[in-house]
């Protein structure tokens, strides 16, 4: 068994009070047993336009954002996974929206730059979102060793594209780490059949942490963090508000179900 959590916030402009609120529930899973802990993505900052992110984006390796990851990790003695950091890209007019691994030491293990950009317009709403004008997707495929299982990285939008979690599978990936930021109107209809979903065809634990709430932007997310067992089972959901799933992953019970319901030998293409 290894204990997993699922942070929730409603972040917003000020980086400052995220960290003081991202801190208190990073300690919260930690004193709850959690052995892993990963945030939301966009946890430190939630703009009040999107070209704050590429203001805010740090060096690769240095900055406030990465200090704070590091040092929580560091002493709350957890992996934690820091949902999305804004790195600045090469040519300094957007920014790469990082997932970023430390392990329990405070080192960073692991990058995984969101591939899939939320370039949408909702006509229910009136809603629309060109994140392709702020951010830079990555292209590579990130899972990595840990004692939580080998760990395949996703943000939010990529959740729609089932073809790269079947990539983190043939990467070995046996837990999904899935920071999001849905929109209370795409949360609504799809959160829930999406996490599931990518969680039973791949036979993998999914670790779902989210945005929940009301921001100051205007923009209201879906929340709803939650894990996710190999068998499409919700271990733990929160609803709405700040705050922490737990959840235990049990490793014999995960290749037990891969061995008797074998759907991932059965692939033919």
């Amino acid at each position: 068994m290894s204990r997993l959590a699922a942070v929730q916030m409603a972040s917003g402009p000020n980086r400052q009070a995220n960290l003081i609120e991202a801190g208190r529930l990073i300690a919260d899973a930690a004193r709850a047993g959690a052995g892993l802990v990963a945030l939301p993505e966009n946890f430190g900052l939630m703009g009040m336009v999107d070209d704050d992110l590429v203001t805010a984006a740090e060096a690769d390796g240095d900055g406030p954002l990465q200090a704070f990851l590091a040092e929580q990790a560091r002493r709350n003695g957890v992996w934690l996974v820091g949902g999305t950091v804004p790195i600045a890209s090469a040519d300094g007019r957007r920014a790469r929206p990082a997932c970023l691994v430390f392990d329990d030491r405070g080192e960073r293990i692991a990058r995984y730059d969101k591939s899939h950009l939320f370039d949408v317009h909702l006509a229910d709403s009136g809603e629309s979102y060109t994140e392709s004008r702020t951010l830079e997707p990555g292209d590579a495929v990130v899972a990595v060793d840990s004692p939580f299982g080998r760990l395949g990285l996703a943000v939010c939008y990529d959740l729609r594209f089932p073809e790269l979690f079947r990539e983190l599978v043939d990467a070995g990936a046996e837990t999904f780490i899935v920071p999001s930021a849905f929109t209370a109107i795409t949360g609504r209809a799809h959160w829930e059949v999406l996490i599931r979903a990518r969680a039973i065809e791949n036979l993998c634990y999914l670790v779902a942490p989210a945005q929940g709430g009301y921001h100051a932007n205007g923009r209201q997310t879906w929340g709803h963090s939650a894990i996710i067992d190999p068998w499409g089972t919700v271990l733990d959901r929160l609803p709405s508000g700040s705050g922490v799933v737990v959840a235990d992953r049990n490793a014999d019970y995960q290749r037990s179900v891969r061995r008797t319901f074998p759907a991932l030998e059965h692939r033919r293409r």
